[in-house]
This record gives structure tokens, C-alpha cells and sequence, in this order.
């Protein structure tokens, strides 16, 4: 008897059972062949379907826009205690920079670097990568700072009228500008300041309330007591600071200057 050709491996011979005809038997054979088919194709998807899920999750690309997110939320943070008004700028990300995506993006500042002016935060990823990319930065404070009024010598006592106050950007100052006039007010100058330049807070001293070899008045005092009596000042002191003193009896003894030539001894 004649075997019947398939293009998958044969079942086995055909053979036609005496209770049908021939064409029956063939079409209880197919839909066995086409479950074959079926569970092939299958498991091909299956295989292939792994692979290809693999090499999407490794080359999805980090977006730029979510590390400057990030650069531009920590400079905010940074800059926060800040006086006056900020605006940051952050500097464009190469289009051709292409970084494996990250789960936790970590910003910093390099060490040494501040978070205004012309600045540079560095981005991190650690997982499930590891790579590091720079973004620049520009961070502008603009509030009110103190500038003079007319040239200033050195050891001036600064009046309200030697003052006035001026907006611009603080980054671009030297650093320690004092931003309020009460900050510089009454104090004496360490150096000469030009017209129109900003004070700054290492140019200031206090204005001595005791100087060396003026007589002053002492005043000690303790647990129900107080004693006043007469001295000559050692050296230069401001209110609050430290200052020798020699009373008329001839003993040097050390006191708190405090404005209007006294000293005060406590005990």
C-alpha cells in the first residue's frame, strides 16, 4: 500500500480504517499536523521574545531633560538661604551624548565650588549603570548690596549720609558684601573705598569704645555689690572686646570695653 508525503516528518503510514473512506482519514490526520505547526511556531515566539526584551531594557537611552530636572532642583536647594532673587540658567546637554538610563540620578558640587555664579554640578548614576556627566550652570542673586557716596578714607566712621543702597547681581561682587546699611553704619573703615564701590564686610571694624592711654571709668561688680573707680586704658578695644586697664592704685586688671570710655570688671 501506498504511503502518504508530508513536508513535516510523517506521522506514521496511512492507513485507511475499513469503516471510512480514505478522504476521511486524511481529515482526522490534519488538524493533528496543524496542532504540530502551532506548538512550533510558539515556542519559536517564546525564544525569541526573551533576547528581545533583553536588548530593549539595555539600550533605552537616559533622558536629558530629567538629569537637568534634577541639576535644577539641587541648585534651588543650594541656593535657598540666599538673599534677594535667583535665577538659574542651566547649559544645554550635547544631543550626542547617549548614557544607559539610570534609576537614581545623584547631584553634587565639585568639591570646592559654590552654587551660584558660573558654576557646574555633577550628575551620577550607580544603578543600574555607572556613569557621570557634567552640566553647567549659571545661578544670578540679584538683590540690594551697600555702596558709598562720595571716596571714603581709611579709619572714617561711617554716617548714614557717607551710604546708599544699590540692586545688581551678587555673584559678580567680591564675596562678604554687606547688603544692609545698619551692618555698616558706625563702624570705621580699615582701607580707603573710591566712590560708588561696595563695602565690604572685612573693611569694617567697630569704632573703639576705649583707646590705649585714655582714662576711663571702672566698674566692678558682683553678687550685691558695685564699685566704680578711675583707670588708664593698656590698649585699643571696641565695645564688647577685651581691654587692660591700670587703676590709680598701680595693678593692671582686665575688663569689657563699653561705649563711653568704660570698663566693666565682673566677678
Amino acid at each position: 500500500m501506498s504511503r502518504l508525503k508530508y513536508r513535516y516528518p510523517p506521522l506514521g503510514p496511512v492507513r485507511p480504517d475499513p469503516g471510512h473512506s480514505f478522504k476521511e482519514s486524511v481529515m482526522f490526520i490534519m488538524p493533528i499536523i496543524s496542532l504540530r505547526r502551532l506548538s512550533c511556531h510558539f515556542s519559536l515566539i517564546v525564544f525569541l521574545s526573551v533576547p528581545a526584551a533583553a536588548s530593549a531594557s539595555a539600550s533605552a537611552k537616559q533622558d536629558h531633560r530629567l538629569i537637568q530636572d534634577v541639576a535644577l532642583d539641587f541648585l534651588r536647594t543650594q541656593s535657598a538661604g540666599l538673599p534677594g532673587q535667583v535665577d538659574i540658567t542651566l547649559g544645554a546637554i550635547d544631543a550626542r551624548v547617549n548614557l544607559p538610563v539610570c534609576a537614581a540620578l545623584e547631584p553634587a558640587l565639585p568639591p570646592g565650588s559654590r552654587p551660584w555664579g558660573n558654576t557646574t554640578v555633577i550628575v551620577r548614576c550607580s544603578v543600574p549603570n555607572t556613569w557621570t556627566i557634567y552640566v553647567r550652570a549659571t545661578v544670578k542673586v540679584v538683590a540690594d548690596y551697600v555702596v558709598s557716596t562720595r571716596p571714603l578714607t581709611q579709619g572714617h566712621i561711617l554716617a548714614p549720609a557717607d551710604l546708599t543702597i544699590r540692586s545688581g547681581d551678587l555673584t559678580q561682587l567680591p564675596p562678604g558684601i554687606v547688603t544692609d546699611l545698619n551692618q555698616a553704619t558706625g563702624r570705621a573703615l580699615t582701607s580707603s573705598l573710591p566712590f560708588g564701590s561696595p563695602v565690604r564686610q572685612d573693611m569694617l571694624r567697630a569704632q573703639a569704645a576705649v583707646i590705649q592711654n585714655q582714662n576711663v571709668k571702672l566698674i566692678s561688680s558682683g553678687p550685691g555689690f558695685s564699685v566704680s573707680g578711675e583707670g588708664k586704658a593698656l590698649n585699643n578695644a571696641a565695645e564688647g572686646q577685651l581691654v587692660q586697664v591700670r587703676s590709680a592704685s598701680g595693678s593692671v586688671i582686665s575688663g569689657i570695653a563699653r561705649a563711653g570710655a568704660i570698663v566693666v570688671i565682673s566677678y
